[in-house]
C-alpha cells in the first residue's frame, strides 16, 4: 500500500496551501506563469553557435545534426542577491544556482502568504525539498578544481553544491527550526516533498511547512544530443499524449509552496489558495521491465490511495495534472494506470493535462510546478490548453477512460460542490506520488471597507533606497491590476508580514487613488531622502514636519486625501515613527480585523555570481586545465561608511579578507559578518595570514571584537610585538619590509 495519513474521522482541519513562488522559463512569478499557461506558450530558448562555444563544447557541436539546440531555460540563473541572504561574493560564486533559487523561492513563498520569513521563531517551520543533478559543480566548478581556481576548496564546494544541504540551508538562513529534510526522488521529488510536509503538519511536528524542488541544467545553453530511442525529444518540443510524441524536453524550473493547517491559517488571516485533501507515495519495486521503466499497477495504487486518504470517489475529481513527459510508452502507461484508479468516474468526465509542453520536464520541481498550475487554474477558474496536441497517442483508447484531454482552454467555474484536482508524478527509480487538491472553503466574513475620512499607512522597508523604490513600483502595479483587494488588507499585510530593514518609507493616503499616486511618486525617486528613509504624505494629510524624516512632495491633488481627523493625525505620527526606525507597528488608522493578502515580494538586488565552464581544449592538459582568475566583486553597500586601511598591516588584512570573501575595496571598519563572513572563511583567512606573518595566529584574532580589518590588525600587531624579540635581524628586517 502507498503511504498516506488520513484525516481523523470528522476532522475539519486539513492542510492549506497559503503561498507559492516559482522561477520558470519565461516566468519568475506565478502571475507570469499563468499568462504563459493561459496563452499556451512554449517557453523555449534557441541557442547560437556562440552559446555552444561559451558552454565549453567543441566546434563540431555547432554542426552536429543530432544536437538539439533549444530547450526551456530560466533566464538570469547566474544572478543572486548574496548580501540579502548573508553570503560573501566568493561563496555565492560557488553556490549551486539551484540552491540559490530554491532559497529565494522559499523566502517568497512565505512572503506571498503574508508572513515575514525571518519572524517565525515562535513556530516550527519545516523545509522539504530537493534538486536536480549537480551539473553546476560537475561542469563549471570541478574542471577548475585541480588547477586551484574558483571553487577549488573541496569543503566549500561540498557545502555549496551537495543536495544534502538544500533544505538545511533554507532553515539556517531564515532561522527555521522545524524538520529540515532534503528529498531526492527523481521527477517525483517535489511532490514527495509536499506529501512529507503534509504528514508533518498533520502529525503536529510542524506549524508551517515549505515544500518544493529546483532543477537547473548546466551549461544552460548547450542543448542536448538526441539519440534514437532515447527519452529526449528530437526537436526540443514536448508533445504529451499526442500521436507524434517522441520524447520529453529537459527544462529548468523551481517551485516552492507554503503550507499550514487550515485552522491556524484562518486564525492568522492567511490567504488560503486550496486544501490538500489527500496524498500518497509508493515505489514500483522490482516488478517492471527495468530500473528506469515506469510500471502500471504501482501508479494506479498510489492514485487510489490518495483518493482514499482524501475520502473522495474518482467522480469527485474534475482534473488531473499528469506527469505527461511526452514519451510514447510513458504516456500510455500513465494513462492506463490513472484509468484504473479512476475507473469509477464516467467516461470523459475528468479533464487531463500537463505543463511539460509549456516549460519542459523540470525534474525535481515537476510535481510542485504541477501543483502551482492547479492553484492558478482554481484562482482563474480556467483550465489552460495543452500545447502541441493534435491527435491522441494511438496506444491510448481515451474513449474507454474517464479522461478527455484539455486541448483547448476550458472554463472551470465555481459551482455547487468544491472543485477538485489531482497531481500525479512518477520518476526514474520507481517513486510515484499523487496529491489531491480542493478549492478553498469560503473564508470568514470580511470586515467592511472603511468609508471616507480614513487614513491608510502603507509601510515599505528594504536594504537600499533603490529596493524601496522598486517595492513602491511593484506595489502600485499590483494594486492597479487587482482593484478587488481591500486597501486595509494591503496595509495590514505590509505592517505584519514584511521584514524590517534600515531603509524605510511610508505612504499615507485616504484611499486607493491617493495610494497609487503616492507610490508612483515614491517609485520615481522624486522624494527627498532623510536619515533612514522617507515618509511620503498625501496632500491634505496634515503638516509635513511631524518628524525629522518626513517629506511631502508636490503631487496632484487627490479627491481621497485623508481628512485631518484625529485618526489621520495618529496615523501620521505612527508613519513618521516607522520611517525613523521604530520597531512598533504603525497601526492602520482605519482599524478593524483584516486578512493577509498576496502582494509583490521583496525586490532582490541581484549581481552576477558565476564560474564559467572552461573553454574547450582539443589537447588534454591544455587550456581546459588553466585556472581562471578569481573575480572580485565591488564592496557591497554597508551601513558602515568606508574608511581606507591606515597602514600596511591593515592593508594586508583587508586584502586577505577580500581574497577569501571575493570583495574588493574592504574598509578598515567593515564588519566581517556584514560582508558575508563565517567561521569557515575565518579559518581560510587565518591560514592565508599564517603563510605571510611569522607569528602564530588563529581565527579568534579575526573574530574578536570588533571583527573588522582594523581590529584584526590590532590583535595581530600585539602578537607581532610579542614575537619580535625571538626574531633574527634578517627575519625582523623582512617583516618590517612587508609592513612598511
Amino acid at each position: 500500500m502507498a503511504a498516506g495519513i488520513p484525516l481523523p474521522a470528522g476532522s475539519e482541519d486539513p492542510v492549506a496551501v497559503i503561498g507559492m513562488a516559482v522561477r520558470l522559463p519565461g516566468a519568475d512569478t506565478p502571475e507570469a506563469f499563468w499568462r504563459n499557461l493561459s496563452a499556451g506558450v512554449e517557453s523555449l530558448t534557441a541557442f547560437t553557435d556562440q552559446d555552444l562555444a561559451d558552454a565549453g563544447l567543441p566546434p563540431s557541436a555547432a554542426t552536429d545534426p543530432a544536437r538539439v539546440r533549444t530547450r526551456p531555460v530560466i533566464e538570469g540563473a547566474e544572478f543572486f542577491d548574496a548580501g540579502f541572504f548573508g553570503y560573501s561574493p566568493a561563496e555565492a560564486d560557488v553556490l549551486d544556482p539551484q540552491h540559490r533559487l530554491f532559497l529565494e523561492c522559499a523566502y517568497e513563498a512565505l512572503e506571498s502568504a503574508g508572513h515575514d520569513p525571518r519572524s517565525l521563531a515562535e513556530h516550527a517551520v519545516s523545509v522539504f525539498g530537493g534538486t536536480g543533478p549537480d551539473s553546476y559543480f560537475l561542469n563549471h566548478l570541478h574542471p577548475h578544481q585541480r588547477a586551484g581556481g574558483p571553487g577549488a576548496g573541496p569543503v566549500q564546494n561540498l557545502l555549496g553544491n551537495s543536495a544534502d544541504f538544500l533544505a538545511p540551508r533554507v532553515s539556517y538562513v531564515l532561522d527555521l527550526t522545524g524538520p529540515s529534510v532534503t528529498v531526492q526522488a527523481g521527477c517525483s521529488t517535489s511532490l514527495v516533498a509536499v506529501h512529507l510536509a503534509v504528514q508533518s503538519l498533520l502529525a503536529g511536528e510542524s506549524d508551517f511547512a515549505l515544500a518544493g524542488g529546483a532543477t537547473v541544467y548546466f551549461p544552460q545553453r548547450a542543448g542536448y544530443v538526441h539519440r534514437e530511442g532515447g527519452v529526449n525529444s528530437p526537436d526540443g518540443r514536448c508533445r504529451a499524449f499526442d500521436a507524434q510524441a517522441a520524447g520529453t524536453t529537459p527544462g529548468d524550473g523551481v517551485a516552492v509552496l507554503a503550507l499550514r493547517r487550515l485552522s491556524d491559517a484562518r486564525a492568522a488571516g492567511d490567504p488560503v489558495l486550496a486544501l490538500v485533501r489527500g496524498s500518497a507515495v509508493n515505489n514500483d519495486g522490482a516488478g517492471k521491465a527495468g530500473f528506469t521503466a515506469p510500471a502500471v499497477d504501482p501508479q494506479s495504487d498510489v492514485a487510489a490511495e490518495a483518493l482514499a486518504v482524501a475520502g473522495l470517489d474518482p467522480a469527485d475529481i474534475d482534473y488531473v495534472e499528469a506527469h505527461g513527459t511526452g514519451t510514447p510508452m510513458g504516456d500510455a502507461l500513465e494513462v492506463t494506470a490513472l484509468a484504473e484508479a479512476y475507473a469509477g468516474a464516467p467516461a470523459g468526465s475528468c479533464r487531463l493535462g500537463t505543463h511539460k509542453p509549456n516549460v519542459g520536464d523540470t525534474w525535481a520541481a515537476a510535481g510542485a510546478v504541477g501543483l502551482v498550475k492547479v492553484l492558478l487554474s482554481l484562482a482563474h477558474e480556467e483550465l489552460p490548453p495543452l500545447p502541441n496536441w493534435e491527435r491522441p497517442n494511438p496506444a491510448v483508447d481515451f474513449a474507454r477512460t474517464p479522461f478527455r484531454l484539455n486541448a483547448e482552454a476550458s472554463a472551470w467555474k465555481r459551482g455547487d460542490r468544491p472543485r477538485r484536482a489531482a497531481v500525479h508524478t512518477f520518476g526514474i527509480g520507481g517513486t510515484n506520488a499523487h496529491v489531491v487538491l480542493e478549492e478553498a472553503p469560503p473564508g470568514p466574513p470580511r470586515a467592511p471597507e472603511p468609508g471616507g475620512g480614513q487614513a491608510y499607512v502603507l509601510p515599505l522597508s528594504a536594504r537600499s533606497d533603490g529596493a524601496v523604490r522598486a517595492q513602491a513600483a511593484r506595489l502600485a502595479a499590483h494594486l492597479e491590476r487587482h482593484p478587488e483587494v481591500p486597501l486595509d488588507d494591503v496595509a495590514h499585510t505590509l505592517l505584519t508580514g514584511r521584514a524590517r530593514f534600515a531603509r524605510r518609507a511610508a505612504v499615507l493616503a485616504g484611499g486607493r487613488d491617493g495610494a497609487l499616486a503616492a507610490l508612483r511618486v515614491l517609485a520615481s525617486g522624486d522624494v527627498a531622502s532623510h536619515g533612514s528613509g522617507w515618509v511620503l504624505l498625501r496632500p491634505g494629510s496634515g503638516p509635513a514636519d511631524t518628524s525629522d524624516t518626513s517629506h511631502a512632495p508636490d503631487a496632484p491633488d487627490a479627491p481621497d486625501a485623508p481628512e485631518v481627523t484625529q485618526a489621520a493625525q495618529a496615523a501620521l505620527r505612527q508613519a513618521g515613527a516607522w520611517v525613523a526606525g521604530g520597531e512598533g507597528e504603525p497601526a492602520n488608522a482605519a482599524g478593524g480585523a483584516r486578512q493577509r493578502v498576496a502582494l509583490p515580494t521583496y525586490p532582490f538586488e541581484r549581481a552576477r555570481h558565476w564560474v564559467a565552464p572552461p573553454p574547450y581544449a582539443a589537447a588534454p592538459g591544455a587550456a581546459s586545465d588553466a585556472a581562471p582568475t578569481a573575480r572580485l566583486h565591488p564592496r557591497p553597500a554597508l551601513e558602515t561608511a568606508y574608511a581606507a586601511p591606515s597602514d600596511r598591516l591593515e592593508e594586508l588584512v583587508a586584502g586577505t579578507w577580500g581574497e577569501a570573501l571575493g570583495v574588493s575595496g574592504i574598509g578598515r571598519d567593515d564588519n566581517f559578518f556584514d560582508l558575508g563572513g563565517h567561521s569557515l572563511l575565518a579559518a581560510h583567512v587565518t591560514a592565508a595570514l599564517r603563510g605571510v606573518l611569522p607569528v602564530p595566529t588563529d581565527a579568534t584574532d579575526l573574530l574578536g571584537s570588533p571583527p573588522t580589518p582594523a581590529g584584526h590588525a590590532e590583535r595581530l600587531r600585539h602578537r607581532l610585538h610579542a614575537a619580535l624579540d625571538a626574531l633574527s635581524d634578517d627575519e625582523a628586517a623582512s617583516l618590517a619590509a612587508k609592513l612598511a
